[in-house]
């Protein structure tokens, strides 16, 4: 054993020394030197750090430092996050954007314009003064659309989501909504009434009906049967012929 290589070593060395570090990592770890002030030591980590991408070898593997103005990546020509001041695109970390994209500082990434759009207008409400559509001769009425997709910074800004427009109708006088609703409870109160009143007389002329009819059952129930007049012509015939 070279008299630098420790026998205890930490941290996923599989050969390290008290001077340098790791010299070697056990099986899928990757070996990074990490440098502190002036000295450089080696580590094992299990993944690569920030601004460091890994590479696999048949007997290390290693981390590998992304390009300056990258901050993770992928490999050395593929970049996942660039640092501040550069915005991603395709893999690469640039200071301005290329034609037909922007900008996004929230992501910062090039992203594609969007524009805004708006749905169909709706029919034109009625024609109104004041929130009324009576009472008056000339009013507005007014159309309206929705904002389906709003615009990203570059983008064209959206247009105006209401139009108005003078109309005019024929005058009609406003039915007072206090007298009106009155007048409709009379009547509603007065057919009601009537209807109870004309079930109160069918009822009463049912019942004068059936109780007429129970006392004539009644009369021919109690009375005697009459007996039947003689007859005067048969009387005197009888007489005649005794004599």
């Amino acid at each position: 054993v070279h008299p630098n290589v420790s026998q205890g070593c930490q941290g996923g060395c599989a050969t390290c020394s008290d001077y340098n570090g790791c010299l070697s990592c056990k099986p899928r770890l990757f070996f990074v030197l990490e440098r502190i002030g002036m000295k450089q030591i080696g580590v094992c980590l299990s993944s690569c750090p920030s601004g460091y991408y890994g590479t696999r070898y048949p007997d290390i593997n290693k981390c590998a430092k992304c390009k300056a103005d990258c901050d993770t990546c992928f490999t050395r020509n593929f970049c996942t996050k660039c640092k501040s001041g550069f915005y991603l695109y395709s893999g690469k970390c640039l200071e301005k954007c290329p034609d037909g994209l922007e900008a996004s500082n929230h992501t910062m990434e090039c992203t594609s314009i969007v524009h805004c759009e708006t749905s169909e207008w709706s029919p034109w409400s009625p024609c109104m003064k004041k929130g009324k559509t009576c009472g008056f001769k000339r009013g507005n009425e007014v159309r309206v659309r929705e904002i389906i997709q709003h615009p990203s910074a570059r983008g064209n800004p959206c247009p105006a989501t209401t139009e108005s427009r003078k109309c005019i109708v024929q005058r009609k006088r406003c039915q007072k909504e206090g007298k009106g609703k009155k007048n409709r409870e009379e009547k509603r109160k007065k057919s009601n009434k009537d209807e109870s009143k004309e079930t109160r007389q069918e009822s009463k002329g049912r019942a004068a009906r059936r109780q007429n009819r129970e006392q004539r059952e009644n009369n021919n129930k109690t009375q005697p049967k009459k007996r039947k007049a003689p007859n005067k012509e048969q009387d005197l015939a009888s007489v005649d012929t005794a004599h």
